[in-house]
């Protein structure tokens, strides 16, 4: 077993589905240009009004078992969560060279910021989603994608980036920036340094955005995701505090954009 394979077990032992909740599942195709995305759709099909709608942008490995397992986590919330597919074609990076080779879009700020704002479409037409209460979050590289997706100017009401890169080659976008932000980063994670958080803050500062950073001791990159030891990189780890923390202040940022969703069922 390869450890993409390792990864993926991990994660089903760790990542348990939410009790009590009637979460539907399904793969949604959509396209942008000439790709056809396959992205996850994921809510709790007994709850009948509509409700916030949450866009999942993962991390370089594309659109696994762990975004899956967060947008099944978001619908036992009270939430409608959808994944983005970022490569198209459901394109998975199975190994660190495959995902490499991937994520190179995210060089490329227009079409990262096209294939977020396509999938951020296909939610807000759901039935299930009142499209006036959307946000979004991105782990990693989709924290990138999902802070380029505010960038760009997307009607959100939150953004949350988890140990996400926080550079971008057009800072003046901020001012494009309707959502609250919150940027979860660790405080010795070697892929997003401290100048990368304080540019990032002036950026913010600046725009005069709502934003907020929390900056989590001894985390470093990938903090939230259980099976991060099995990459075997010093930088890519595990940490439970940082994972409950974040996803902790995620939860208090949505309750307040979104007054929040009516009766919530699941728990982290």
């Amino acid at each position: 077993m390869n450890r993409f394979g390792f990864f993926c077990v991990v994660l089903s032992v760790l990542l348990p589905a939410v009790a009590g909740a009637e979460i539907k599942t399904q793969t949604i195709d959509y396209k942008l240009g000439t790709l056809t995305m396959k992205g996850y759709l994921a809510y709790d099909d007994a709850v009948k009004t509509p409700r916030p709608g949450i866009l999942i942008c993962p991390e370089w490995w594309g659109l696994n078992d762990y975004p899956k397992g967060r947008a099944r986590q978001l619908a036992g919330l009270g939430y409608v969560a959808f994944v983005a597919d970022p490569y198209g074609d459901g394109q998975i990076a199975t190994t660190m060279a495959d995902a490499q080779r991937l994520s190179v879009v995210k060089n490329d700020r227009p079409t990262l910021r096209a294939r977020a704002n396509a999938a951020l479409a296909v939610l807000a037409a759901r039935p299930e989603v009142d499209p006036k209460k959307l946000g979004a979050i991105g782990y990693c590289f989709g924290g990138t994608m999902a802070l380029e997706l505010a960038r760009s100017g997307a009607d959100l009401a939150a953004v949350v980036s988890f140990h996400g890169g926080l550079d971008t080659p057009n800072p003046a976008d901020a001012k494009n920036i309707k959502a609250k932000v919150l940027v979860c980063t660790g405080a010795d994670d070697a892929s997003v340094p401290p100048d990368q958080v304080s540019a990032f803050m002036k950026e913010m500062k600046d725009a005069k955005v709502d934003y907020a950073v929390e900056i989590y001791g001894g985390a470093v990159h990938a903090f939230t995701n259980p099976a991060s030891d099995a990459v075997g990189n010093a930088n890519i780890k595990y940490n439970a505090k940082a994972d409950q923390r974040s996803w902790a202040a995620m939860n208090e940022l949505f309750g307040e954009a979104f007054n929040p969703p009516a009766a919530p069922t699941g728990t982290k």
